[in-house]
């Protein structure tokens, strides 16, 4: 009776079941053995992604920012405008004045009439009742300009006493002239200069004051220097703040020429680093060159000195600072693509362009250094750096110092998890033999993995030992019993030799992953190296163009440049 029972039963659905089992546990028994391999692929993924997702995230902030600071200049400038655009027709109107005086073509009383309702639009404003002073002046009314004078004084002593001294050297009033640049020059304090100092700067370099100005001017400035150079640590600070201001013209490497050293060294930011400041004598280089050989003004006398009126009264005043400061913080984010530390560190170097008073030598090296912001011309720029000559030396001779301490002796490599150095790019050889051993020693650890277990050994002998008890077990009479035994057996069996194949399969990708790398990592490594001999190259010729530099300011001679600036004989104790 059992017989027929176990002979009727299906027996298809149980060797369906196991085969079904015996392919979920090689499935299973595959992926566990692939998870080992491919977790330090999923490391080196997800530290690749972070880096990734890092760069876009930065590149993205950096066009925010761009866009932002676009939109914030507009919306500065209006309010400039707004706040301070009644100042322009006042300012607009000074040379104008003098110019109508010269040629007569307009009336007296006209130039008085425009002037006194300047006077009345723009309360406050010191350069308003120095025009109504000026318009008295020329309509000869003496009571009126000493009172418009009085106003002007009390409202802005230091701009109306430079104003007028310019205004008499126009006018060939050189005793005047001396009067007014006596009194503007005694209310200075060598540590505490009105920034609008530059105005006289202009004027001394340019030769356009008189003979008797010029001596009143080259005593207080050589007063200015010895009393400054006679408190401790006055070179330090020179060396500082030329070194800062001559940094400030570095420009951004282009690395187009180093993708594999910018992507696969880790001592790229540091190369970066040192190229760009070797690159910065060519910079420098080039812009002395354009300031020494731009030539002098051939212009009259008349018309420089309404150029240096004109800056005087043209350039902003002290309440327009807070404005000006935050439009000139957020061009610098335009200029440099939305990178604010870049622009922030730059307006800490430009700040002092923006300081109401400043020391004589700041004011020589802003004027040298930043033109635009201190509004200098091209002969107060030569004039300054000659006077400067010996601290600029100093403190270029210093950024050289300092960029080649930087220097590393050693450049990483860091290719996957192959981590050497170079010095020269010339140990290739090397390199790649060390790379190859790595890669031999990660191939036979993934290899080593990559085995039959204990039990999948097992499984054969095994099997066969359970398929030989099963078939014993039917033939002793216990049919159903030895039937599963033998099915048992087979499934084992047949696992031990699917695992053994899929193993076989799983040692080829293995090692045609690590031939990849091989291939792959030795073109990385000798790209790499190639792009170290270029950079080492490419550092010795731009480092070897400082000399250029030295030797430019080397022959730059203070006392024969002065001697230069003007016809007269006039000298300056340096």
């Amino acid at each position: 009776m059992a017989e027929r029972i176990i002979e009727q039963a299906d027996l298809r659905t149980i060797e369906n079941n196991l085969g079904a089992i015996h392919g979920d546990l090689k499935t299973i028994d595959s992926n566990v053995g692939e998870v080992n391999h491919n977790v330090k692929v999923v490391y080196d993924e997800i530290g690749n992604l972070a880096k990734e997702f890092h760069d876009f995230v930065s590149i993205q902030q950096r066009a925010n920012r761009l866009g932002q600071a676009e939109t914030r200049l507009v919306k500065i400038r209006q309010e400039l405008d707004k706040k301070y655009g009644h100042y322009d027709v006042v300012r607009r109107t000074t040379t104008g004045i003098l110019q109508a005086d010269d040629l007569g073509i307009v009336k007296k009383e006209t130039i008085s009439t425009a002037t006194e309702e300047m006077m009345i639009e723009t309360p406050n404003y010191w350069l308003a009742p120095c025009l109504v002073a000026l318009a008295a002046w020329i309509n000869d009314r003496p009571e009126l300009a000493e009172r418009a004078l009085k106003e002007g004084i009390k409202r802005n002593d230091e701009k109306t006493s430079l104003f007028f001294a310019l205004i008499c050297r126009r006018a060939d009033r050189k005793k005047a002239c001396l009067k007014w640049t006596q009194r503007y020059l005694a209310n200075q304090d060598e540590e505490n200069l009105d920034r609008k100092c530059i105005i006289i700067l202009d004027a001394f370099a340019s030769g356009l004051l008189g003979a008797d100005s010029e001596g009143v001017v080259s005593r207080q400035m050589s007063e200015w220097l010895e009393n400054l150079s006679d408190k401790p640590g006055f070179i330090e600070q020179q060396t500082k703040q030329w070194s800062e201001a001559i940094n400030m013209k570095r420009k951004p490497v282009d690395a187009s020429s180093y993708t594999y050293l910018k992507k696969y060294s880790q001592t790229w930011p540091a190369l970066q680093d040192i190229l760009e400041g070797a690159n910065l004598h060519a910079e420098i280089l080039e812009y002395f060159s354009n300031i020494f050989a731009q030539e002098a003004s051939t212009a009259t006398v008349k018309v420089q000195l309404d150029e240096i009126l004109t800056s005087l009264v043209s350039d902003y005043d002290d309440e327009e600072l807070p404005l000006r400061k935050e439009e000139k913080f957020e061009q610098f984010v335009v200029d440099f693509g939305g990178d604010e530390d870049r622009a922030r560190q730059n307006m800490q170097i430009e700040q002092t362009a923006f300081d109401t008073h400043k020391d004589f030598t700041q004011l020589l090296t802003d004027a040298a250094m930043k033109p635009e912001s201190s509004h200098s011309s091209v002969s107060t720029q030569k004039f300054a750096i000659a006077l400067s000559r010996d601290w600029v030396s100093d403190a270029y001779n210093d950024i050289i110092a300092q960029n080649r301490m930087k220097i590393p002796h050693e450049i990483e490599i860091n290719v996957d998890t192959f981590n050497d150095k170079t010095t020269d790019g010339q140990n290739e050889t090397e390199l790649l033999t060390k790379f190859g051993v790595l890669v031999d020693a990660e191939k036979a650890d993934a290899l080593s993995k990559c085995v039959l277990s204990g039990f999948e050994k097992f499984c054969l002998i095994g099997g066969a030992v359970i398929a030989g008890l099963g078939a014993g077990m039917m033939i002793a009479g216990s049919i159903f019993m030895g039937l599963i035994a033998v099915i048992a057996g087979i499934g084992m069996v047949i696992n031990h030799f699917s695992k053994k194949k899929s193993l076989a399969s799983t040692r080829e990708e293995i090692e045609k992953k690590f031939e990849d790398k091989r291939v792959k990592g030795s073109e990385i490594i000798r790209a790499v190296l190639a792009e170290v001999v270029d950079f080492r190259s490419e550092f010795a010729e731009k480092d070897g163009e400082s000399q250029l530099v030295i030797d430019f300011l080397e022959q730059i001679t203070p006392e024969q440049y002065v001697r230069k600036l003007a016809d007269s004989n006039r000298r300056i104790r340096l």
